[in-house]
This record gives structure tokens, C-alpha cells and sequence, in this order.
């Protein structure tokens, strides 16, 4: 548990006794910088305070514009003219497992912006990032839903490919590891990344070795236009669909010859709510109507990125630790979810940290977001997306 003294803290205002430093942002945006005394030292918090019933404020996924694609994240949220944010979903960052296999740095969870899936979950052996809360996995997701309150939840992949000859289960969305014995679907949105990482490892184990089973379709404009014995890699035209298969996947997909009508069909489909994400993102769950997850670490002190859901959605907490060396002890996964509530936040999640952890916001009278806090690693590490606050003013 925290060393600062617990309780009902102000929304949005660091815990009592932290010194406060404020700044508006934006009309519903303030950022807040404490320190907080924890089990290992000192760590310095780096808040967003974003209300969600001011009208001019929105969230939206900040990405490279490929899932397959890293950059700082105040690049992003300059090209997105973002006023704020924070880094985002854990990432498939090395590859020491499978040599000459290319790391594709793509994110581990859902990811949704703008109203559009952009990619599924990878199977739970496949993360990268700290262990799984017990009863959670890699589905899980923080968002916005098309009636702008925030919520925690989980995404699943719902589609098919469909021929003359039946339907197949489509089981991958523009994801870096797809379920053994699968078929998964590589857009436009996936990049230009190798899609051979797709077909390595198991849904247990990540350093298991590559399938040696595996075949590729591309369909373009509803019809076969190429098969291959192998993933590729390259940029995906839009309008084109490359199908990807291993093992029962693969001897599936080598039944489909050239000139096949072929329609695929994907989306991401809430668990427990009937309400449409406009934008969401990977990370796992710390904090559950107000009570911190069962098996969270409560050890292993580091740099940690977390969001907080208060006031019924209509309320964040986007917080960053900082990375400076007087502060690197940061916080265990327990503490940063007593950090939560401490601040108000009914549920909370987390995301990648360490040398990932990053916050952006305007200075006042700023024409783009600076960094706020010190990244672990002394710069920028880029990332696969991230969290925008944005502001119409």
C-alpha cells in the first residue's frame, strides 16, 4: 500500500498531504504533478484530470497509422493535433525467442478508433507485459463508447471466410500471433510488417518455435488473387484481404485456388455491454468498482503508466509516472491501483510502462503537446498507440 494516507481524495486532485502543481489544459482537461511517498522511495505522478461532460473534449486512439508501426508519442499526438495523452498498450517488442523473425511492434490487445476495429487480441500466452490478474485476459480493453462514458471491458472477435464451399472461423484480426490451428485476416491497417511472426509460438508459450505448417491467401476485390506457402510481408493494398493460416488453418486455406469468390467478415464485439466502443485499447485491469484486482504485484516496484474511470465514465484519470533517476523506484501494480482510488477512480487499468511511460500535454499558449514527464530510458521510447485527449475549441 501507498505510504501517503488513503482515502476519499478530491476527483482528480493528488492524495492528502501530496504538494499539488495545476494546469489547465483545455476546457475539461487539467494536468496535475505530485509526488508520493511509497514502499520503495519516492515517486513523482504526472496526472490528467479529463471531464467527459464537457462537450469540446474527446478521446480517440493515438497510432502510428499502422498496427504494425511505432512512433514517440508526441509525434502521434502532434499528427492527431491532440492537446494530451499517454502511451498505451503493452507491444510485441523483441523477437530473441525466433531468430530472423521481425519484432512487428504491434500492440498485444483490441484496438479500436474512431469507431473502427482495427485489430483483435493475440491468445494469452502471446503477451508481452507483466502477469495477468487472475480471471483476465488479453480481451481486455479501456474505451469510450459511442455514448461518451469511459469503461472497462473486454473485445472479442466475432467473423468468418466465407466460399462456394462453406464458412471458416476467422479467429485473427491484424494480430502479431495468431491462435494455433487458425485462420487470421492482415488489412490495409496492419502496415507493411512481415506477418510470419503471426505463425510462431502457441497460445502458451511465446518462445515456442515457428509453425512450419502455414499458407497464405490474398483476396482482392472478393475473389483469390494469390496464394503462397509462406506469410509475406509488404504493405496490404486497401480493398485487399491476406489470409493467414496455420496448421488445421493452413490445410484449410490450401483448398482455395485462384479466382474463388471469397468474402471476409470481422468484428470486435463487447462482452458485457450493448454499447458500441468508439475508441479503445489494450492493458489490463487493476481496479474494480473500487476494489484493487485479487493477485495484483505487490513486489516489483517500476515506472507505470494507469487510466482511471470515476464518476460513472464520465470522468479519467490518465496518469504517467516519472522516469527521472531521483524517482525511478515508482510503484508496485498494487500501489498504482490504491493510487487510483485514492484519486477517485471507481476502476482503473493498466498499461505498458517502464521505458514506455509517457505523458504529453500543451503548455498554455502552445501549438503542440510536449513531454511532462522523464522517460525512463532518457528519450522517447516510440510506441504502437497510445490514449488522445482531444479539445474543439
Amino acid at each position: 500500500m501507498l505510504a501517503a494516507p488513503a482515502g476519499a481524495a478530491l476527483a482528480g486532485a493528488a492524495p492528502a498531504g501530496a504538494a499539488r502543481q495545476v494546469t489547465p489544459i483545455a476546457p475539461g482537461v487539467v494536468y496535475e504533478r505530485f509526488d508520493i511517498p511509497a514502499a520503495r522511495g519516492t515517486a513523482r505522478a504526472h496526472l490528467l484530470g479529463v471531464d467527459l461532460r464537457e462537450p469540446r473534449v474527446r478521446l480517440d486512439l493515438l497510432y502510428p497509422g499502422a498496427v504494425a508501426a511505432r512512433a514517440p508519442l508526441s509525434r502521434q499526438a502532434a499528427a492527431r493535433g491532440a492537446v494530451a495523452g499517454v502511451n498505451g498498450d503493452f507491444f510485441n517488442i523483441g523477437e530473441a525467442q525466433h531468430p530472423g523473425v521481425e519484432a512487428t511492434g504491434a500492440s498485444v490487445g483490441p484496438a479500436v478508433a474512431r469507431g473502427r476495429a482495427l485489430k483483435g487480441a493475440v491468445p494469452d500466452g502471446q503477451r508481452f507485459g507483466p502477469a495477468l490478474p487472475p480471471g483476465t485476459g488479453t480481451r481486455a480493453v479501456f474505451g469510450v463508447g459511442v455514448d461518451r462514458r469511459a469503461r472497462l471491458g473486454a473485445l472479442r472477435l466475432s467473423g468468418s471466410v466465407r466460399t462456394p464451399e462453406g464458412r471458416l472461423p476467422l479467429r485473427g484480426l491484424n494480430q502479431y500471433a495468431l491462435p494455433v490451428g487458425s485462420v487470421g485476416a492482415f488489412t490495409a491497417a496492419w502496415g507493411s510488417a512481415s506477418r510470419v511472426r503471426a505463425t510462431c509460438g502457441t497460445d502458451t508459450d511465446r518462445a515456442a518455435p515457428c509453425s512450419a505448417d502455414t499458407f497464405e491467401v490474398t483476396v482482392r476485390r472478393g475473389r483469390v488473387a494469390s496464394t503462397a506457402r509462406t506469410p509475406g510481408t509488404g504493405p496490404i493494398a486497401r480493398g485487399t484481404t491476406v489470409l493467414v493460416g496455420r496448421e488445421k488453418g493452413a490445410r484449410l486455406l490450401r483448398r482455395f485456388f485462384v479466382g474463388e469468390p471469397v468474402a471476409v467478415r470481422h468484428r470486435l464485439v463487447p462482452a458485457s455491454s450493448r454499447v458500441p466502443y468508439r475508441f479503445a485499447l489494450g492493458g489490463c485491469p487493476v481496479l474494480d468498482d473500487g476494489r484493487p484486482l485479487p493477485g495484483l504485484d505487490d513486489r516489483v516496484s517500476a515506472v507505470r503508466t494507469a487510466v482511471g474511470v470515476a464518476d460513472g465514465g464520465r470522468r479519467l484519470l490518465l496518469l504517467a509516472l516519472d522516469g527521472a533517476p531521483a524517482y525511478r523506484s515508482g510503484l508496485t501494480v498494487a500501489e498504482v491501483a490504491s493510487l487510483m482510488r485514492d484519486l477517485g477512480a471507481r476502476d482503473a487499468f493498466g498499461l505498458d510502462g517502464g521505458g514506455s511511460s509517457t505523458l504529453v500535454a500543451r503548455e498554455p499558449g502552445a501549438a503542440a503537446v510536449s513531454v511532462r514527464n522523464h522517460p525512463s530510458g532518457g528519450a522517447e521510447r516510440p510506441v504502437p498507440n497510445g490514449i488522445g485527449v482531444f479539445s474543439a475549441r
